[in-house]
């Protein structure tokens, strides 16, 4: 597909931190697209190099884990898709709980809001919690084996009307601040972080991303969860990661290693 200039604001922030953000700073933006995710998916098979993203102004089709639709209204948010080629050993299986550390802290950096991280994907704030962002992490193979992962990121960040459904459980930067922020500095910082977190991943420093990622997960770890598996309904006390990123869930049974599903969180601690 073809794309478009860059707005004047985010090409004057990537150039003012080219040198730091190095293959990072590659950004391609389309005001419209179905999903920023398929783009960098298409761009990635096509061998773009790691660091290149795709950023939108509105998703016609943008979506979430599990084929959940992610709400991406005209010019609200941060529709970014980013192509990394990870070759560290062991470190594929926590680039979505380092893209969303990755996020949290930009956000934090750029804003100052106290958000948390609620495993295995979501920004959140407040309590209860609302929804600021979530990560979806799509895999591109070639030849049996994973070529390249495309950290997709979206962020709401302008006050908008959320749809009823959505009302009660998100909210967004501005919103939360009471005031407009600057979405190409944020978007930057964004990059910057991410580029960080992948050089972590790349020199295996996990435990390095596993605290970080820890100290944004405040309020999750110690509530209890709910989750279905093949025996069914199961539930019990959230208490850590491990070091692939699995949820430790303590249970009247034992202690559960939880991977994948839909995790049913009760009130944040404190909430």
């Amino acid at each position: 597909m073809s794309f478009e200039p860059l707005p004047d604001d985010l090409a004057a922030a990537l150039a003012a931190n080219a040198s730091s953000l190095g293959a990072f700073a590659d950004v391609r933006y389309v005001a419209e697209v179905d999903s920023t995710n398929d783009v960098a998916l298409a761009l990635a098979a096509a061998g773009a190099s790691e660091g290149t993203s795709v950023l939108a102004d509105h998703q016609r089709r943008g979506r979430g884990r599990r084929g959940h639709e992610w709400f991406s209204p005209p010019g609200a948010g941060l529709y970014l898709s980013v192509i990394v080629r990870p070759d560290m050993p062991r470190g594929t299986s926590l680039l979505t709980l380092a893209a969303g550390m990755a996020m949290a802290e930009a956000v934090l950096g750029d804003t100052g809001l106290p958000v948390e991280l609620k495993w295995p994907n979501d920004l959140v704030i407040g309590r209860p919690w609302r929804k600021l962002g979530g990560v979806l992490a799509e895999t591109v193979s070639a030849g049996g084996r994973s070529d390249a992962v495309i950290i997709g990121l979206g962020l709401n960040v302008r006050h908008v009307v959320l749809p009823p459904d959505l009302a009660h459980r998100a909210s967004s930067l501005e919103t939360e601040l009471g005031r407009e922020i600057d979405r190409a500095n944020l978007a930057v910082g964004l990059l910057d972080q991410l580029r960080g977190a992948m050089h972590l991943l790349r020199h295996d420093l996990r435990d390095a991303v596993i605290a970080r990622w820890r100290g944004l997960a405040r309020a999750g770890l110690g509530g209890m969860v709910r989750w279905t598996d093949t025996t069914g309904e199961r539930q019990g006390r959230a208490m850590d990661i491990d070091g692939e990123g699995a949820l430790i869930v303590q249970t009247s049974a034992g202690v559960e290693r939880v991977i994948a599903g839909d995790v049913i969180w009760e009130a944040p601690i404190g909430g």
